[in-house]
């Protein structure tokens, strides 16, 4: 797997400072009784909502063990150890850093809504905490970066939910395009997903008096407005607390998209050139409407080609939100054209068109022209466990060496802000306008509308932590 050079050479300077004790909790080296963590890492869950609960496929890992469960409504986190401890006898919580300093932790899984997770896993890493952040990682590309840098000083070991990174037949699929089996990549085929919706119906004005407390630790950095249980429950669909993180929005199965994208291209510690919003925002984005590219016969019509995965995107074409055709472009020249809006394709992963071939790489599934490509004998095949547990495993593996893992917080940011790049141009909305991104700074430099858009102010109390 190719890495960031500087990544894993600050990685080894972190295993370095590790070696000082004042920097390790007691526990971790089993100096107070406990299982040091090179035998058990204890980990306590931080969001008991429905993410949390599929985590808990990977539960067989080796090593690896909840103890303790924490959410802001604390009935959730009550019914979470009912139902999946299996009779073990886990701490709950409503506070999270009552969490960590009565548990005696080694790292913590943060399953929180997208726009708590930041200021959460900056304060856990400061407690000391290895994290499993789910994704997207962050609300905004700045808020990211900030978590990069807190991970980078304080030595913590991250891994970022895009579990396919640890997939052996993702990964085998990715080795392929990157070493050149279709010789140079000209073109990246990936799904037009759709974007969140602005929430206009309530704001702070509204709020008449004080609200419950877990209403407010659970608002976070977000505009404090009285409770609606179209945010509560629906908050994937809102720009204040995520991306788009429905089934095929742009931060739901974009991130798992984009990030099989970056891992294939080797470009994990950089970024696109150019974006271009290549039509309109559909003005009619909360309609249901059937779009271009649907399939006949099971046979894809239109770019794809004669290959598919054959994977059912479930009715993409109907969903609502706000959905144009972005197209990027690398420095290698590598075009990634978000136009799949069909029913059928790549709907966790991408076409890679080369000049000797094609190579289709989704979740668990390839398919390539020629054939042959992806028929060869070292083809690890599809996953005998559940597809979780191997990303897990990486984490655990990587907390006792002090190595980065698979989806290291940098790669989770890089494959994050292709998706907040995807949301910035269709919210500026210069159809037909090239901006140019520079991926070491991190800003747009044609664009001061677009760079506004890059952070956003953070409620009073919900501040990123000082690092």
């Amino acid at each position: 797997m190719s890495r960031n050079p500087w990544t894993r050479r600050d990685m080894l300077k972190a295993s370095a400072a590790l070696a000082v004790p004042a920097l390790v909790p007691a526990h971790a080296l089993g100096l107070d009784g406990s299982a040091p963590a090179s035998e058990t890492v204890r980990v306590g869950v931080i969001g008991c909502g429905g993410r949390s609960r599929l985590i808990r496929e990977g539960a067989d890992v080796k090593g690896f063990r909840v103890v303790a469960a924490c959410d802001c409504e604390i009935a959730k986190a009550e019914r979470y150890v009912k139902e999946l401890s299996g009779g073990e006898k886990w701490g709950v919580y409503e506070d999270f850093q009552k969490m960590i300093d009565d548990e005696k932790l080694d790292a913590v899984m943060v399953e929180t809504t997208t726009h708590a997770r930041g200021w959460i896993t900056i304060k856990a890493m400061q407690a000391g905490m290895d994290v499993y952040i789910e994704k997207p990682m962050c609300l905004t590309i700045a808020e990211g970066r900030a978590m990069v840098k807190a991970a980078r000083k304080l030595n913590r070991v991250t891994q970022v939910g895009t579990q396919q990174r640890s997939m052996p037949i993702n990964n085998w699929a990715s080795d392929l395009v990157k070493n050149g089996a279709i010789g140079k990549i000209k073109t990246v085929l990936a799904p037009n997903f759709v974007s969140p919706f602005r929430w206009t119906k309530t704001s702070s004005a509204d709020v008449q008096g004080p609200v419950d407390k877990w209403w407010d630790i659970w608002t976070n950095q977000a505009e404090l407005r009285p409770y609606s249980p179209e945010i509560h429950h629906g908050w994937a669909r809102w720009w204040d607390y995520d991306g788009g993180g429905l089934c095929f929005g742009v931060t739901g199965w974009g991130t798992h998209s984009y990030d099989q994208i970056n891992r294939a291209l080797g470009t994990d510690d950089t970024g696109p050139l150019e974006v271009l919003l290549e039509e309109p925002v559909d003005p009619d984005s909360d309609t249901y409407k059937t779009v271009a590219g649907a399939t006949v016969g099971g046979t894809v019509i239109g770019e794809t080609g004669d290959i598919d995965t054959g994977t059912d995107y479930h009715g993409m074409a109907r969903l609502r939100g706000p959905r144009a055709k972005v197209t990027m472009k690398f420095a290698s020249g590598t075009e990634l054209r978000l136009h799949l809006d069909g029913n059928r394709g790549p709907g966790l992963g991408a076409i890679f068109i080369g000049e000797q071939g094609k190579i289709e790489i989704n979740r668990n599934k390839l398919a390539s022209n020629p054939k042959e490509i992806v028929r060869a004998p070292e083809n690890p095949g599809p996953n005998r466990r559940p597809e979780t547990a191997y990303h897990i495993e990486n984490w655990i593996e990587c907390i006792k060496s002090r190595q980065p893992c698979n989806a290291d917080i940098e790669i989770g940011l890089r494959a994050t802000t292709l998706c907040y790049l995807v949301n910035i141009v269709r919210e500026v909305g210069h159809a037909g306008e090239t901006l140019k991104w520079d991926p070491v700074a991190e800003r747009f430099t044609n664009c001061d509308e677009a760079n506004a858009l890059l952070d956003r102010t953070r409620r009073q109390g919900y501040e990123l932590p000082a690092v």
